[in-house]
Order: structure tokens, then C-alpha cells, then sequence
């Protein structure tokens, strides 16, 4: 809903700038004209009331109106796709940006720069002039935020998209490793470089191994998850008594600690060191609770991903494996901790993800 809200007032807004701009703009020059022609002596503020129409002062309000309300819409219903929006406005206001500047911007300023005006202009003090100037002579103002923002957007989606991309851990299914509230950067780039909301890799760069901490979309749900990398394509894995083992060889496991029962449940947890191809990392195991035991074949172009709270997290052994087109990038480091609004944010956890 959100989206389909933000397509459609981008492109009514789009049409009422072009209006503007095809019909504002003329009369504001027509109504300045007759005042130079009558040699009017108007003061700054009384010239700005009788040359700008009010119609197209509306036609600006209505817009931002819209634009709040679309504001709100993402703030009350937290719906929406961040990736489509931030392509969507970076392509719209270099869609506008571009459009003021090869089809208006060179008429304005033949306009603004043409030696009546400039004479006209010349009996107020330098601020009036320049407000004047920029009143008659500069872009409207839906091209004159798209000018502002576009730069910024382009920069943010090229960052966001290819190279790196904040997330927020928004549950305890990697404890130990990722806790609840822990902000950490994810490399766009490490697993190939794929087109923003489509997902498309266009180049190739290296693949998922096993051990990695995968952020990606699962089969059922259209949210950002984060797994470990269990199984990669062909693997055989099979877990027993809570023990994994990848293609008949069983996953080193020690044993570290036994930690205070679980504040929730009551039961005990237990700590151990796992390592797959060299990658040392922690897995939680709570006594008294069996996931069930398991034996299964990745699928060709698909990863089996499990979290490290091994017995609270929804994970490949309930939704499935993970097609090798859903994967968004590789979560490489922690820089801030953040558990609630009521509490200060620390960077005590920051670092690199094992």
C-alpha cells in the first residue's frame, strides 16, 4: 500500500511540476512583463504578490500535502520495501533534475539575465534583488528539492545497494554470535553485485562458504533473515542428538560452558565451539528441548541455513533452503548495540563477526 501510494503521488507530482512549469512560469513572466512595461514602482514584497499566481502557490501546497502523507503512511503502517523506495525517489528526482535542467533551465535564465529585467531589478537594494531573481528565474520548487536530494540518494543507493548495508538483529535466533539490538554492516559485494529490488547478479564475485553469517530473504517471507551458511549445493547434512555432521564428516564441537538457565523457559544452555572449514564460531544448545533429528541433500543453487541458538530458530529445518537468487550479502562486522529506545546505545560489541 505504502509503495503504490509513493508511485502514484510521485507521479502526480511530476505532472503538476510539468504544468507549472508549462503554464505557471509564463504567466509569472507575462505579469512581471506588464509591470516593467507600466514602469510600475512596486515595493519587493507587493511585485512577488502581483507576479506569482496563486494557483500555483495550491498547486505547491497540494503536493507537499501529499508528500506528508505519504510521510505518515511509512511511519504509522511500517509497511513498505526501503530498497524500492530509495530507488524509486533516487530515479524520480534525477527524472525531474534532468528534465528542469534539458528542457527550462536555459529559458529561465535567458529570461532572468534579459537586459529589461535586469534593469527593472536594478532600482531594488541587493537582498531584494536577489530574492527577485530567484523568485522569477529559479526552478520550481518540487525541481529545486529533486536538485537538492538526488546527489545524496544516488550516493546512498549505490553505497546501499552494491557495497555495504545496515541491519538491525531483530531476535535471538544467532545467540551467542548476534544479539537482540546488535547493528551490523552487511558486504553487498563479497557474494556478486545484484541489481537493487530485482536481485539480479550481474557479476560475479565469490560464493557463500560454508560457516559464513548470510543475510537473505527466505522461501516464505519477504523480510531480511540472518543465518549461518550449514550446507552449500550438493552437501548431505545431517544432524543427530545435536551434533551436525556435512557429508559423512561430523562438525568439531567443544564443549565451553554451562550458562544460567534461560530467564524464559528455565532450562539450562549450553555453550560450544563449532568449526566448519577452518571458521570458528558459538552455538547455544538448551537442554530439554529436541528440534527433531534430520537428514537432507541441499538442492542444486540452494544453502541450508541454520541459526546459532540451535534450538530457538526458525531456520531451513522449518521453511526450507535458501535459493541461491534470495541471498543479500555477507554480515562482516557489529558497530552498535541498541536494545530499546530507553536505553543508550553502546559500541561494547563492536567487531568483527565470526
Amino acid at each position: 500500500m505504502v509503495n503504490t501510494f509513493l508511485i502514484v503521488i510521485s507521479v502526480v507530482s511530476l505532472v503538476l511540476w510539468f504544468l507549472q512549469e508549462k503554464l505557471a512560469r509564463p504567466q509569472i513572466q507575462a505579469n512581471l512583463d506588464g509591470c516593467i512595461a507600466d514602469g510600475s514602482s512596486l515595493a519587493a514584497d507587493e511585485l512577488l504578490r502581483k507576479a506569482l499566481p496563486d494557483w500555483s502557490e495550491w498547486i505547491f501546497r497540494a503536493i507537499a500535502m501529499m508528500w506528508m502523507c505519504w510521510g505518515a503512511a511509512v511511519f504509522l503502517l511500517k509497511d513498505g520495501d526501503f530498497a524500492l523506495v530509495l530507488v524509486w525517489l533516487t530515479l524520480f528526482s534525477g527524472l525531474v533534475t534532468g528534465l528542469d535542467h534539458f528542457l527550462f533551465t536555459a529559458a529561465r535564465n535567458t529570461y532572468i539575465q534579459s537586459k529589461a529585467v535586469v534593469d527593472y531589478l536594478a532600482k531594488y537594494t541587493e537582498e531584494q534583488r536577489d530574492a527577485l531573481q530567484a523568485a522569477f528565474g529559479k526552478e520550481l520548487v518540487v525541481a529545486e528539492y529533486s536538485k537538492s536530494f538526488f546527489p545524496v540518494l544516488l550516493v546512498v543507493m549505490v553505497l546501499r545497494s552494491f557495497i555495504v548495508e545496515p541491519f538491525q538483529i531483530p531476535s535471538a535466533s544467532m545467540v551467542p554470535t548476534l544479539q537482540v539490538g546488535d547493528y551490523i554492516l552487511v558486504n553487498k559485494f563479497n557474494y556478486g553485485l545484484r541489481l537493487p529490488v530485482l536481485g539480479t547478479k550481474i557479476l560475479d564475485v565469490d560464493e557463500p562458504a560454508r560457516g559464513d553469517v548470510m543475510v537473505f530473504f527466505p522461501p516464505h517471507d519477504n523480510r531480511y533473515f540472518i543465518k549461518r551458511v550449514i550446507g552449500l549445493p550438493g552437501d548431505q547434512i545431517t544432524y543427530r542428538d545435536k551434533v551436525l555432521t556435512v557429508n559423512g564428516q561430523a562438525v568439531e564441537q567443544q564443549f565451553l560452558a554451562e550458562l544460567l538457565p534461560d530467564a524464559r523457559t528455565g532450562r539450562s544452555v549450553r555453550l560450544y565451539e563449532e568449526s566448519q572449514d577452518g571458521v570458528r564460531y558459538t552455538v547455544h544448545n538448551t537442554t530439554g528441548i529436541n528440534r527433531g533429528d534430520f537428514s537432507v541433500t541441499v538442492k542444486p543453487g540452494h544453502y541450508f541455513m541454520m541459526g546459532d541458538n540451535r534450538d530457538n530458530s526458525s531456520d531451513s529445518r522449518v521453511w526450507g533452503q535458501v535459493p541461491e537468487k534470495n541471498i543479500v550479502g555477507q554480515a562482516f562486522a557489529i558497530w552498535m548495540y541498541w536494545p530499546s529506545i530507553t536505553q543508550l546505545p553502546s559500541f561494547s560489541r563492536a567487531g568483527e563477526i565470526h
